[in-house]
């Protein structure tokens, strides 16, 4: 029998790039129950088969050029061997001059959107982390005077060509990011029929919010609130649960204590493309564009 000190552990490397965003989806992932994130850093989440984390500016104590150098290494001494894990959205306006990271060779600041188009070409996979990774998010909301854009849009930019997973939220909950990962290390990226039309993974974003809603029972008799503190559906307070794909009713957060409804608040619709701007208002009940493109039509032809 081998001894535990010869078995060989296949390591995956992860390079955590931070672009235009506030850290919140770092912060969510911290807080990840089980597994911890601890266990994701350090330990063998699948016998034999561990994450290597080498770059995330929330938790490495390394800074300035020391940091900068890992990137430099990654793309030298590791090329198309490392997922590239992408948290925030890209910003492309005035030449990248709104999100810099550490200089060029020239001593010029060096914009995001150069240091993710390098890093990107040499990695095995991407996961677009949160909603502004994934589809524009908060940091590409109107009027956007950054030029803001999608983990997927800069590469489509770019005629970049890489496997991308979006797993949005703001934040995102950390099981759909530690699940993602976990089936990487279990059985690789993951297939076209494992992902929905936005590349979200289906086992967390198959379903509507509004289908496990504890309140549907009150949308169905009609029974609805009208201010924050009542009880009853809370659809026309602009509750976005019928249109939004997320498993938030059934995993909740914060170790399952609670979620947006359950609190007393209307789903915002956070996991979806259209969050923020076309979900807004937020605390009252809108009408989808579509509906008001037919409506103006129709007067139209009146």
């Amino acid at each position: 029998m081998a001894k535990e000190k010869d078995k060989v552990i296949s390591q995956i490397p992860v390079i955590w790039l931070h672009v235009s965003s506030c850290s919140g989806c770092s912060v969510s992932v911290l807080n990840s129950v089980s597994p911890k994130i601890k266990n994701l850093v350090v330990d063998e989440i699948i016998p034999q088969r561990k994450v290597n984390l080498l770059f995330q500016e929330v938790l490495m104590a390394a800074s300035g050029k020391t940091a900068l150098k890992i990137l430099e290494d990654c793309e030298q001494a590791k090329p198309g061997n490392y997922i590239l894990i992408v948290e925030g959205a890209v910003p492309v306006g005035g030449k990248g001059i709104f999100g810099t990271i550490g200089e060029d060779k020239q001593g010029q600041p060096r914009p995001m959107f150069e240091l993710l188009k390098s890093i990107s070409k040499e990695a095995m996979a991407v996961i677009a982390l949160g909603s502004c990774a994934s589809f524009g998010g908060i940091s590409a909301a109107y009027p956007n005077p950054t030029g803001c854009v999608s983990v997927l849009e800069f590469f489509s930019q770019q005629k970049i060509n890489k496997p991308v997973i979006n797993i949005p939220g703001c934040p995102p909950h950390p099981d759909w990011f530690m699940g993602t990962v976990v089936d990487v290390l279990l059985s690789g990226l993951p297939g076209k029929e494992c992902l929905d039309e936005l590349r979200r993974p289906k086992i967390f974003f198959s379903k509507l919010i509004h289908e496990s809603c504890p309140r549907r029972a009150d949308f169905d008799v009609g029974r609805f609130a009208r201010n924050l503190s009542e009880k009853g559906c809370l659809y026309m307070l602009g509750c976005k649960g019928p249109t939004t794909y997320a498993d938030c009713p059934v995993r909740k957060w914060n170790d399952s204590v609670s979620w947006c409804v359950e609190s007393g608040t209307p789903c915002l619709g956070c996991c979806e493309p259209e969050f923020p701007d076309f979900n807004a208002p937020y605390y009252e009940k809108t009408i989808p564009s579509s509906v008001n493109e037919e409506q103006d039509s129709e007067k139209g032809e009146k």
